[in-house]
């Protein structure tokens, strides 16, 4: 996983709430025995309509996803994620993510964003307005600024999902810093023991 300290750029505006990780990625997409093109999933069914936000020239390019409360929630899938970062988003900005879902973004280095319920409607109002409004999001400060709309926020996130992000580290990389360890200890086991190789 790759490090983030800064995600700056603009934002489309998804005003919809509890949205749900089926509606994010459908199941039809699940079966994809690769890890790639899920980005043309994303949001699919609702990207039927020519009116979705995502079909909006305005918005192309993006790099923040700015949805209503209740993010994500739904079956565990990884694929949601996947397919928010393939389609170009670095974050996702709502006033609350299923635990899930929030747990699957900082395992593959999208950064939720939660932020109090009124900075997400000034989000999405200022977003409307503006296409071009440019939002910065700060993981080593923990702060979320859209200078243009006046708007400014700090934003949780624990210190060990905060180091993951700054340092790249994803469930492999956290291991390999103990490599030593795991050598050492796997040196010292006694001989009649199962081993893995």
């Amino acid at each position: 996983m790759e490090a983030v300290h800064i995600v700056s750029g603009t934002a489309v505006p998804l005003r919809r709430s509890d949205v749900d990780t089926d509606q994010i990625i459908p199941s039809d997409w699940l079966k994809r025995v690769e890890r790639t093109g899920f980005d043309k999933g994303l949001f699919s069914e609702w990207r039927d309509d020519r009116n979705f936000v995502l079909n909006n020239e305005q918005y192309a390019d993006a790099q923040v996803l700015v949805a209503g409360p209740n993010f994500g929630t739904g079956s565990s899938r990884e694929h949601a994620v996947w397919a928010i970062q393939q389609y170009g988003f670095n974050a996702v900005v709502s006033p609350r993510f299923a635990d899930i879902f929030r747990n699957n973004c900082t395992k593959n280095g999208l950064v939720p964003v939660q932020v109090p319920a009124e900075i997400g409607e000034q989000l999405l109002d200022a977003v409307e307005a503006n296409p071009n409004l440019v939002i910065t999001i700060d993981v080593a400060n923990l702060t979320l600024e859209a200078p243009e709309a006046n708007i400014a926020c700090h934003f949780p996130l624990d210190p060990a999902t905060q180091e993951r992000f700054l340092e790249g580290l994803d469930d492999i990389g956290i291991s390999l810093r103990s490599t030593e360890a795991i050598e050492n200890f796997a040196a010292a086991r006694p001989a009649w023991m199962p081993t893995t190789t």
